[in-house]
């Protein structure tokens, strides 16, 4: 048996957190023994940890005071394989290479290109990026683009695979039954994110200005949250604000299209669950690796357009649909769960047995 270790800050509901409990919750549980290391276990997302998974809380609040700890853990458990999908973490992780046991696998959730220069000090990052990552047993990108920036980076190609974001469309479509859709005439678009400059709500808000009956749903929390408000009112945009939500799938299958304005993203884990749900996608071409689903989905699901002008247009060639019914699935088969799942056991094994 395999000893696998997650290691998260907490169990905030992005969507780096969610591809990790997926991805772990659903190992072989003949082949590993999956566990997870939270920094701080608080989180909207402690309630859907896996029950197979079993959590160790550190009881700390920030990298800096979690990492002797951390590394004590490591040791105390012997994993076979450490496993971390946020950035800083895995920088830390890489930095520490010599003083845990196990492979060290890397899951990079967002582009580098894109976010490395939102970073506080953009050009040590970057150098950061650079050194730290090729010391990684194995690093996991969403897309084919986001696998040649990390080569770019210096991570040699057998330590480099291709994994896509898993969704689970039978649950989700079993969730989004009874589509929620806010009431009146008109479109009804939902967005989905931490209330966060990186989201691009802000850049969102003020292009939706003066299209007749517009309503818009957007979902999670964030320090931004009464920036947008007062943006919206401003502008004269509907704008709801429910906060974080357990019926995201009702919301995103009520919609008329799911609206995606990211700075930088990896793999967009809340568009994916749209176009699952049957909702149609228009997102900036910023947004990671969603250029790939539009090219595998059916023509039309996904829309890539630039903030301005063409992104309105997109908008504006909507039709308001009843929202009483769950659409088909827009989704590629390839992101399906039990799929992925398969895969990154696969690659798991095979890099235990390289040597």
């Amino acid at each position: 048996m395999l000893k696998v270790v997650g290691v998260l800050p907490r169990l905030s509901g992005g969507g780096a957190e969610r591809v990790m409990l997926n991805l772990l919750g659903g190992l072989d549980s003949g082949q590993f023994t999956p566990s997870l290391v939270v920094f701080d276990a608080a989180g909207p997302l402690l309630p859907h940890v896996p029950a197979v998974l079993p959590v160790r809380n550190l009881e700390r609040d920030r990298l800096r005071h979690s990492l002797a700890s951390l590394l004590r853990v490591l040791r105390e458990i012997q994993p076979d394989i450490v496993f971390s999908t946020l950035g800083y973490v895995s920088l830390a992780l890489a930095a520490c290479r010599m003083f845990f046991p196990g492979k060290l696998v890397i899951r990079e959730a967002n582009m580098p290109s894109l976010s490395i220069p939102h970073a506080p000090y953009p050009m040590l990052t970057r150098y950061a990026y650079g050194w730290l990552y090729p010391k990684a047993d194995l690093v996991i990108a969403s897309s084919d683009r986001m696998a040649g920036e990390i080569s770019a980076l210096g991570v040699a190609a057998h330590r480099l695979a291709t994994l896509a974001n898993p969704v689970d469309i039978p649950s989700l479509r079993a969730r989004a039954q009874s589509p929620l859709r806010r009431p009146g005439p008109g479109l009804r678009l939902i967005a989905a994110g931490r209330l966060t400059y990186q989201k691009g709500f802000d850049r969102l808000i003020p292009l939706l200005a003066g299209i007749p009956d517009l309503d818009l749903t957007v979902l999670g929390e964030g320090p931004q949250r009464g920036n947008l408000e007062a943006l919206a009112a401003r502008h004269g945009v509907r704008v709801y604000f429910p906060g974080f939500v357990d019926e995201s799938a009702a919301w995103f299958a009520g919609a008329d299209a799911f609206v995606l304005p990211s700075r930088w993203e990896g793999m967009p884990n809340v568009a994916l669950e749209a176009l699952a749900c049957g909702t149609k996608v228009i997102s900036v071409p910023e947004a990671g690796g969603i250029a790939e689903v539009a090219a595998a989905a059916v023509e039309g699901a996904v829309t890539i357009a630039e903030a301005g002008p063409a992104f309105v247009s997109a908008v504006k060639t909507l039709r308001p649909h009843s929202g009483s019914h769950l659409r088909p699935s827009l989704l590629p088969d390839e992101h399906d769960l039990a799929h992925v799942r398969r895969t990154f056991g696969d690659l798991l094994v095979s890099l235990t047995r390289s040597k």
